[in-house]
């Protein structure tokens, strides 16, 4: 991305809601050690991040945990959901925007692809249908390409990814990176990501998988993109305890928690305690 197109800086706070892959950990009857671990940021719900600025609040995904991770951050507004893919452990939570349709009487925004778009149609039908049902969830679809867009006066950079073979869209919002589900990113979307000081991005385990970075992947892209600080996202139980995590990965990579908080302010990027703290 030419320098000239590079995203204006600005303020906002990031919150993790889940950094946990589709099963959440622990998993289902397991009984590995990471799954027994009684440390609260190896409990990963289902990958999801919430964002603050200029006074609107936006959430990446919402899937099947939103409401507990809204409840857990009280989270009282809601602006706008921006749809990585389509796949139920990013969309199957989307009924819960009813609660802010109700309290605030507003419209929830939403941003998706238009193979997203269709699959939200797919699933949640009775949202689309013109039968005076009062209780449907009530969403206003924009509908995404690969190419920048207005979010209440901020620009958006969609980055496009590969999930295995199926086309996932990561996020440039100002100096954040946001990449979640991908297996390979071309050259000229990991340029549209250079310059950002906060990168989250995903590594299911340290081992290679068909359709998620590993932790040796993830590691070499984000030292190809270079940011301040990267956060690893979407872990399985594969990947280890988060306190090994700690230690073993690279200076300025840390891996992410349910409920982590960072702000991006001017040149500074500060570290928050979990509110769960």
């Amino acid at each position: 991305m030419p320098e000239h197109h590079l995203p204006e800086p600005i303020d906002l706070e990031l919150i993790l809601l889940g950094t946990g892959t589709s099963t959440g950990v622990p998993v289902l009857a397991c009984d590995c050690a990471i799954c027994r671990s009684e440390d609260p940021r190896d409990k990963r719900l289902r990958t999801s991040a919430l964002i603050r600025v200029n006074g609107h609040t936006y959430v990446f995904d919402s899937g099947p945990d939103f409401r507990t991770q809204l409840i857990r951050e009280q989270v009282n507004d809601l602006d706008a959901i921006l749809f990585t893919h389509a796949h139920r452990d990013h969309i199957a939570g989307l009924d819960d925007v009813r609660a802010f349709n109700y309290v605030l009487n507003k419209t929830i925004h939403i941003y998706a692809s238009q193979e997203v778009e269709q699959s939200i149609r797919n699933e949640f039908p009775y949202i689309f249908r013109d039968d005076g049902y009062f209780g449907r969830p009530r969403i206003d679809i924009h509908t995404l390409h690969n190419e920048p867009f207005d979010l209440d006066g901020i620009t958006v950079f969609p980055i496009l990814v590969k999930h295995h073979l199926l086309d996932v869209f990561g996020y440039r919002i100002g100096e954040l990176g946001y990449i979640t589900d991908a297996s390979s990113i071309e050259e000229e979307e990991i340029e549209k990501l250079k310059g950002c000081k906060v990168l989250v991005i995903n590594a299911l385990r340290k081992s290679r998988h068909i359709s998620h970075f590993s932790t040796e992947e993830a590691f070499a892209l984000i030292a190809q993109i270079n940011p301040e600080v990267a956060i690893i996202t979407h872990m399985s139980h594969f990947i280890g305890k988060h306190e090994d995590l700690f230690h073993e990965f690279p200076p300025r990579v840390l891996p992410g928690y349910d409920g982590m908080r960072l702000q991006i302010s001017g040149s500074k990027v500060k570290l928050l305690p979990p509110t769960w703290y």
